[in-house]
């Protein structure tokens, strides 16, 4: 291998292995938010808790890096807050402002699901079925949103509105944990995918109206949803708050 090929290989080998350290990276800060998230969901992070960065680092045995972007993500998503003389404080959000949130995300997606009934090409329609067969075989509350976020996903792509997708993703971003936290409710998962066949079914044969309904249906969170989700919480929440007693 001549002086310039060596250089060459090099640098591409170098250029392959920031890549992979990178996507470690990802991984990681995917991991840490997911597991904040739900500690500020569930109650072990309340409202006001100060969130410090070299704290979490060494609870979690991490660097600082993984942490800032995980904490910059929470703020994104409006959980965190960043305030003077304090740093990061967990914000407070009231199952009044939950329900608000989860009204605006069903109307979005409602939108998704009438366009994507009108729009989707062939190879869409496929990735929507597709996504939603995924769902059949999961387990566990954790492997079903994995996949239930793809099935959404695949719709908000096939609704074929860029706009329309910027918004419903940062809103799903905001709603994401207690959408996960959702599925943990009894028999919610059986009852997600029974929902997910009637909206495959609608947006596959065109039927836009009731492709945006029953999307709607799906999302929203009213009456004894609402209810086992505030009591899902609360539940879960128990041991974190008998912790600080």
């Amino acid at each position: 291998m001549d002086a310039l090929s060596s250089v060459v290989y090099n640098e591409s080998r170098n250029q392959e292995i920031r890549e992979l350290i990178d996507q470690a990276s990802n991984r990681l800060s995917d991991k840490l938010l997911e597991t904040i998230e739900e500690r500020i969901v569930t109650g072990e992070y309340p409202a006001g808790t100060r969130l410090d960065e070299v704290e979490l680092a060494e609870g979690f045995s991490v660097s600082r890096t993984p942490i800032r972007e995980a904490l910059i993500q929470l703020s994104v998503m409006n959980m965190i807050e960043k305030r003077p003389r304090k740093g990061w404080v967990v914000t407070e959000v009231s199952p009044a402002r939950l329900c608000e949130m989860f009204e605006v995300m069903a109307e979005l997606e409602a939108m998704c699901g009438r366009l994507a009934a009108r729009r989707a090409s062939s190879f869409q329609q496929q990735r929507i079925k597709a996504a939603h067969e995924a769902c059949r075989n999961a387990k566990d509350p954790d492997t079903y949103f994995r996949l239930n976020e793809e099935f959404h996903h695949a719709i908000y792509e096939a609704s074929q509105n860029a706009f329309l997708t910027e918004e419903v993703r940062a809103l799903a971003r905001r709603v994401r944990p207690y959408r996960r936290l959702q599925l943990r409710v009894r028999e919610r998962l059986r009852t997600s995918f029974q929902e997910h066949e009637g909206i495959v079914n609608a947006i596959l044969a065109g039927d836009s109206a009731l492709a945006e309904e029953r999307l709607r249906s799906h999302v929203i969170i009213q009456g004894q949803r609402f209810t086992d989700l505030v009591e899902s919480m609360e539940k879960i929440s128990e041991p974190a708050r008998r912790k600080r007693a």
